[in-house]
């Protein structure tokens, strides 16, 4: 494999680039070692398609943006699948029957305020006919 593989993850506002070349199976996000990354959940979370398949012959690299803690987590899981998969087809099948979240994203997002709601997405103002 000669040439990098981009991908990119994202859940709800967090963005998840993955760049994924030949190496010696070091993971990094935003510059920082995986076995670095805080809290042990998350970490556990970003590691669980790493696990699934042998990936000691490519470094990838993440950069993460936007969002909480578990959404970087859920979007830098996403990136690192889509990555194995193109680097290597056959891991497909193998991710797809554990989890379909790691390949397929999560569309839900925040429901938007409503105007006259007081910042609320659906509560409605109570009417009163007396």
């Amino acid at each position: 494999m000669s040439k990098t593989i981009q991908t990119s993850g994202k859940r709800k506002t967090a963005i998840a680039r993955a760049t994924l070349s030949k190496g010696t199976g070091r993971v990094r996000l935003n510059g920082r070692l995986l076995e670095t990354f805080e809290p042990k959940l998350a970490r556990e979370k970003i590691a669980e398609p790493l696990k699934l398949v042998k990936h000691t012959d490519v470094d990838i690299n993440i950069s993460l943006m936007g969002g909480g803690v578990s959404s970087q987590a859920e979007a830098a899981r996403l990136s690192i699948s889509r990555a194995l998969v193109e680097h290597n087809e056959s891991n497909k099948k193998t991710f797809l029957d554990y989890d379909r979240t790691l390949l397929v994203a999560d569309v839900r997002r925040k429901e938007s305020s409503k105007p006259n709601s007081h910042g609320k997405a659906r509560a409605k103002r109570q009417k009163s006919y007396r």
